[in-house]
């Protein structure tokens, strides 16, 4: 099965259903698909055809969908972007994916403007300005024609393409096929109990392996339908939840923790909510049961990373739930705890977390030997540290390789390094993390300044902003010494 034929036959079954929710526009699936498959006729118009890669810097709207699934159709591979990137990022995210089209928002676009001319393979500019305001999305999805033929995909042809920055640096661009995908939205209905008249609330980026997977590939899976907001408040939320009866939430656990604080929360309606899914960074295990007992909803923790599409392990609702523990492998997936040697370990003992099934990328793109060292006699080797009980849970334990989560996101320290380092006034460096309870770790930066230089953190940050997106950004800056 492959991504497009998923989309395909929903749309087929549930034409006249609301899918997808936005301020006050409503899609139906039927309306979805015609609006995918016009698109995908306009980037066929435009020389795009089966293996091309098409890049999209979308936020949560429903031109991410529509985008997404035309890409999907005709057999291309589409590269999401972060919304938050840099047009330094930017650059190499387009150059080293070999995008030939790019799909953004008008306020992004002076982005990519700013280093267009540096880009001589990516010649398309495909702009939205929402749907009421005239664009060159807004004629692909209404020339025409509706109907398109797909041509022949396999389950292991290449979907999706997403930056995970690297060990060295240099982000990776990990390759995910529709097999991996359609695996993966499964998940919900299989391991949540989830079904055709669920509502989600999709809430973190969709360009992020786990807002696709949980909220808007499996919705589509199931015929289910979802609520997209790519701006908001906790109260918005409350309200939200309440007004459009959503049944289920995947965030991370910054946001669940939000709603447990805010004052809000002691007068808002969630009877018809029955599942929270937490992923991204690990929830405070503390919190989890009074959560639960607050709001009367079960949260369920899991655990995934980018090469593995994402999700590798999760909780059960039939299942003991065990404090600290990310869960059990989800089924195609097998997990175990080695040594440096990738010998397994005994239960109990702490080595780094592999992974192996129907999950796991295909490889970094055009990186043959970033892929071997990560990928070894078919494991992906994590880099998390864990142990496993003698009952499969899994519990982190700490991290083999130097990484930081801020929100759900990743954050390579020598990436960051490399940015402050190219400040003049900047000697040496060390990015650090520093544990905050709201977003589970922040960036930290020790610098060493050259001789008699005065830059201050101001600056120092000012200079990272440029290059950086702001989750990558060092919250806190250090000036010492030496970094002995």
């Amino acid at each position: 099965m492959t991504l497009g034929k998923m989309l395909e036959d929903t749309c087929k079954e549930d034409a006249g259903k609301i899918y997808l929710k936005h301020n006050d526009r409503k899609v139906t699936y039927g309306e979805l698909n015609r609006a995918v498959n016009s698109f995908g006729n306009s980037l066929r118009n435009l020389g795009i055809n089966k293996g091309d890669k098409v890049a999209l810097m979308l936020p949560n709207i429903p031109e991410f969908v529509i985008s997404y699934f035309a890409i999907q159709k005709i057999g291309a591979v589409a590269v999401t972007l972060n919304v938050m990137s840099t047009p330094y990022e930017l650059h190499f995210f387009l150059e080293n994916s070999d995008s030939k089209a790019f799909i953004t928002t008008a306020p992004l676009v002076k982005r990519f403007e700013a280093i267009r001319e540096k880009l001589p393979l990516c010649r398309h500019l495909i702009v939205t300005n929402g749907p009421e305001e005239s664009s060159s999305f807004k004629d692909a999805v209404e020339g025409g024609p509706f109907e398109l033929k797909m041509p022949e995909i396999e389950g292991d042809d290449p979907a999706v393409m997403i930056y995970t920055s690297g060990l060295t640096g240099k982000p990776l661009g990990a390759v995910l096929t529709h097999n991996n995908l359609f695996t993966q939205s499964e998940l919900l209905e299989t391991i949540c109990n989830g079904n055709e008249n669920d509502w989600a609330l999709c809430l973190i980026p969709l360009f992020h392996s786990f807002g696709a997977v949980a909220n808007m590939l499996s919705t589509i899976r199931m015929g289910a339908s979802m609520v997209m907001m790519d701006r908001f408040t906790i109260e918005e939320i409350f309200k939200t939840i309440e007004r459009e009866k959503v049944t289920y939430i995947a965030a991370v656990p910054r946001l669940f923790l939000g709603m447990f604080m805010d004052k809000g929360s002691e007068n808002a309606d969630f009877s018809s909510l029955r599942l929270c899914i937490t992923g991204g960074s690990t929830m405070p295990p503390d919190y989890i049961p009074i959560y639960e007992k607050k709001f009367g909803v079960k949260l369920m923790e899991g655990y995934g990373l980018t090469e593995a599409s994402p999700v590798c392990s999760f909780s059960r609702l039939d299942m003991e739930q065990k404090p600290g523990s990310i869960g059990v492998p989800i089924p195609g997936v097998d997990a175990k705890v080695c040594d440096d040697d990738g010998v397994k370990l005994p239960t109990g003992h702490i080595g780094e977390l592999v992974i192996k099934g129907v999950n796991v990328m295909k490889g970094y793109y055009k990186n043959e030997e970033a892929t071997a060292e990560v990928i070894k006699n078919g494991w992906l080797h994590t880099g998390d540290l864990a142990r496993m009980d003698e009952d499969g849970y899994i519990f982190l334990t700490g991290r083999k390789k130097r990484m930081i989560i801020t929100s759900g996101f990743n954050v390579y320290p020598q990436e960051v390094e490399i940015i402050l380092n190219m400040h003049p006034a900047v000697k040496s460096s060390k990015v650090l993390s520093k544990p905050d309870l709201m977003r589970g770790e922040i960036v930290k930066a020790l610098i060493v300044k050259n001789d008699e230089a005065v830059a201050d953190d101001k600056e120092i940050l000012k200079h990272c902003r440029t290059y950086l997106s702001s989750f990558k950004v060092p919250r806190e800056v250090e000036f010492v010494e030496s970094l002995d």
